[in-house]
């Protein structure tokens, strides 16, 4: 819990810097409801904060986010943006302590998991000048996943561990806020994510990320047409 709390606060500092940074220029410009149709891509920094005694440790991920998006107004003030996203999270995981091997069938090691998903965000967007307070729910298609040993060749059963997106549930679902600023047709941002469904299924994949969700912080840049 205190992991995801300090998550939380890091998230919450890095879009309060964005807001100190770019507001002065934003509405120095006219108001602007945003471009209506674009492009836009960015870096996820991710985590599980997985509930497992075995833990011992657990780290941000970094990968990618980037497809379209579109802007569509309801009044002077409000908007529709519904998305369309490739997005790969994950986690990763240090396993350890004595009781390792017995509950959970491994050796000690540090795991790093790559799920990777098509998410259709759909955000409904305040518009106050070139600032922009945006929130709403998304869904999340897993395409693929994989599970890499990144400390030691020891993680291992009697069997390799092989997990794959079979091993993972195939829908992901949750909620979503952050702010962005245009700039013209230029629209820089950040956004949480937190998801309200467990990442893993049954077997050894729901075991070790037992009762994880996904949780998010993006940074992001589009481009308008």
């Amino acid at each position: 819990m205190k992991k995801y709390q300090k998550f939380r606060i890091i998230t919450g500092i890095g879009i309060a810097s964005l807001i100190m940074i770019f507001a002065p220029q934003g509405f120095s410009q006219s108001e602007n409801p945003g471009p209506r149709i674009g492009i836009k891509g960015g870096v996820n920094f991710s985590q599980f904060f997985v509930d497992q005694p075995t833990v011992e440790d657990e780290n941000m991920k970094t990968g990618v986010h980037f497809g379209i998006f579109t802007k569509i107004p309801l009044t002077n003030f409000l908007a529709i943006q519904p998305e369309l996203l490739y997005t790969n999270v994950g986690s990763k995981v240090s396993y350890g302590g004595s009781d390792v091997e017995s509950l959970l069938g491994i050796r000690e090691g540090e795991v790093r998991f790559n799920l990777n998903y098509i998410q259709l965000p759909l955000a409904l967007a305040v518009n106050l000048g070139p600032l922009n307070i945006h929130a709403g729910p998304y869904v999340s298609y897993l395409i693929s996943a994989n599970v890499k040993d990144l400390k030691t060749s020891d993680l291992s059963t009697s069997d390799p561990i092989e997990l794959n997106k079979d091993n993972f549930n195939t829908i992901d679902y949750g909620l979503f806020a952050g702010i962005g600023f245009d700039i013209g047709n230029v629209t820089v941002g950040a956004r949480y994510n937190h998801g309200l469904r467990e990442v893993g299924t049954a077997g050894l994949g729901g075991t070790l990320t037992n009762n994880s969700r996904n949780a998010v912080a993006q940074i992001f840049l589009g481009f308008g047409f």
